[in-house]
């Protein structure tokens, strides 16, 4: 499912769903936590990243894996460590991403429900911030690692 598109190999293509989206989850989650101000406006952006970039992640690191499996699984020496690099943020990429999804969607819904407690709300937001830059700093090591992997240092 996750091998090809049209002939050609997905993970090139799936990846940049999981990278652009991902860091606007990051950015637009971490601005939702500490304005409140902005909330209004920006939920309707959060709520649906919230849910698109898990799948997102997920299917990139599927197709990655597909790549990985049909095309590279006898390579070795630099190229097989570039590539076992790049796979192994994978894993975290995934974890951050699904945690800041579900919790952006929790302070989304905490903050515009009134019966929960101030402390909260300003504990999904402090998770929100932490999880933002856990999912941003994977994004960036899983990108960056794949690139050098493709082209080089």
């Amino acid at each position: 499912m996750f091998d090809e598109i049209l002939g050609l190999p997905s993970h090139p293509l799936i990846i940049h769903a999981a990278v652009v989206l991902t860091p606007l989850l990051a950015v637009l989650a971490a601005v939702y936590a500490l304005a409140a101000r902005t909330r209004p406006m920006l939920a309707w952006a959060v709520a649906p990243l919230a849910v698109i970039v898990p799948v997102a992640v997920f299917a990139a690191r599927q197709s990655g894996e597909a790549l990985l499996h049909g095309r590279f699984s006898s390579v070795d020496g630099q190229l097989g460590q570039r590539i076992a690099e790049h796979e192994s943020f994978a894993t975290p990429l995934l974890l951050g991403a699904l945690a800041l999804g579900l919790v952006s969607l929790g302070l989304v819904y905490v903050s515009r429900a009134d019966r929960f407690p101030k402390p909260v709300g300003t504990a999904l937001s402090a998770l929100t911030v932490i999880l933002a830059v856990v999912a941003g700093y994977y994004v960036l090591r899983a990108g960056h690692s794949g690139a050098v992997a493709v082209w080089g240092s």
